[in-house]
């Protein structure tokens, strides 16, 4: 077994005035030679917008973007005729593939939105651009994990080009569950969205992160209660 902690106060932070924004790996300004990416994981970015406030049309191409909002509204709109509002319960993918722009802004005038955005390197370049929400219902993962996305058409969740999987799951204090990676050369990146818990016996707390990898299953045991967000992804070069 391999593992990279990657702890809250370790990561790189950008404050913009209206975008704070916290990034586990190399992105913009920050740049760490040690965090450029985890596997086909490239970006795990912990967004607060200000009320009114956005990023407005930008390019992206041949990245997987998801985005997962914590709390409050996400205004979006891109290129290919997609317009609409994400919002807490929910998740957002976007294939850039050939090429897409979008904006981002915070649907609210007053209260901060926050969320967390990810790439993913895609398994395939060049595709047709697509984009898709769905509502992710929280009693899915009640000491459970629940997956919302995956590589395939029609399972359970969102579904990106990459052979990865993404869960979430609430978990009480006390309680003890087990992640079974689907494929075991893939590797495991955990993002501690509240609470402590260990993983594999490695201790974590709020926003901290652990990869693991050379492992066929995590276990994890919740010492406060706790939520998580899990993704396996290929490890590449």
């Amino acid at each position: 077994m391999k593992t990279v902690v990657h702890r809250a106060d370790t990561r790189g932070h950008a404050d913009h005035g209206w975008l704070k924004s916290f990034h586990s790996f190399s992105f913009g300004g920050y740049y760490n030679p040690d965090r450029v990416h985890f596997g086909a994981l490239r970006v795990l970015n912990d967004d607060s917008v200000s009320g009114g406030n956005g990023f407005g049309a930008h390019p992206h191409d041949n990245m997987e973007i998801i985005s997962i909002p914590l709390e409050g509204a996400l205004q979006h709109q891109d290129s290919i005729g997609n317009k609409g509002v994400i919002r807490t319960g929910e998740i957002q993918v976007m294939s850039a593939g050939t090429g897409i722009q979008h904006s981002e802004y915070n649907a609210d005038t007053d209260e901060a939105v926050k969320f967390l955005q990810i790439w993913l390197f895609p398994n395939a370049r060049n595709v047709t651009p697509r984009y898709d929400q769905q509502t992710i219902p929280t009693e899915g993962r009640n000491n459970s994990f629940q997956q919302i996305l995956s590589p395939d058409k029609g399972d359970e969740g969102v579904w990106i080009h990459q052979d990865a999987w993404f869960h979430l799951a609430d978990l009480s204090e006390g309680s003890e569950i087990t992640y079974t990676l689907k494929n075991p050369e893939n590797g495991v990146y955990i993002f501690v969205l509240e609470g402590e818990l260990s993983a594999n016996r490695e201790d974590l707390k709020r926003r901290d992160g652990l990869g693991i990898w050379e492992v066929q299953q995590v276990n994890f045991r919740a010492i406060t209660q706790s939520s998580i967000l899990v993704m396996e992804v290929p490890m590449l070069q």
